[in-house]
């Protein structure tokens, strides 16, 4: 597999003894890759950065304004569950939650991972645990990282279209150009991004609560 910097420095999070909510923003489009996924899926000439995250799923694109949130739930917290879709599935009813409070309501999958295997390969394209549906289409996605100190739980509701990821494809197809047609927080009617951050933290919480910016 070819090498790919790490989105977030992983072994400094597992030193993390307080439960910790992360708002994220990046200065610049990022293309993210699933840590079973390799370099060569894409085309060598991209517009964006590529970077690797610890967690399964496929390839997502991140980009400015998108809502980034992770949770770092040590294994000692309450809020930690055993279960791998249990996780998953609590972030989800988080956004949930949350979602309600803006005034959307949301379908949460409860089911395992699903959609076409040639279209999986992006996040966006597919369903997982604990991800949340408007209108039959992906609003928010879910992946999580399992170590021995806890759960590190990452989500996005996207402020963007992800069709650049369909066209960057080593080997694109039209099942996953019609599958990668997600829902953004415009076309979803959610305009005050800060709000819904806020109702997160507060449904989620109590959190240490840090904002990073990813840099190029």
């Amino acid at each position: 597999m070819s090498e790919v910097e790490e989105l977030y420095e992983y072994e400094v999070l597992r030193t993390i003894l307080q439960p910790t909510m992360f708002v994220v923003r990046t200065q610049a489009p990022v293309i993210v890759l699933g840590s079973m996924q390799d370099r060569d899926l894409l085309i060598s000439e991209l517009e964006f950065e590529v970077r690797r995250r610890r967690g399964g799923g496929g390839m997502v694109l991140l980009q400015p304004d998108d809502l980034w949130v992770d949770w770092w739930i040590p294994a000692d917290d309450q809020r930690w569950r055993q279960d791998v879709h249990q996780s998953s599935h609590q972030a989800g009813l988080w956004w949930k939650e949350a979602l309600l409070g803006a005034g959307l309501e949301t379908h949460l999958h409860d089911g395992g991972v699903e959609g076409d295997e040639v279209a999986r390969v992006l996040c966006f394209a597919g369903k997982g645990p604990g991800e949340l549906f408007y209108e039959d289409r992906k609003l928010v996605g879910v992946t999580q990282w399992r170590v021995r100190e806890g759960v590190f739980l990452s989500t996005v509701l996207h402020q963007q279209p992800s069709d650049y990821l369909a066209g960057a494809l080593v080997t694109p197809s039209p099942v996953i150009t019609e599958a990668i047609a997600h829902h953004t927080a415009g076309t979803a009617g959610l305009r005050d991004g800060e709000s819904i951050i806020q109702n997160l933290r507060e449904l989620s919480g109590p959190w240490q609560y840090r904002q990073l910016l990813l840099t190029a």
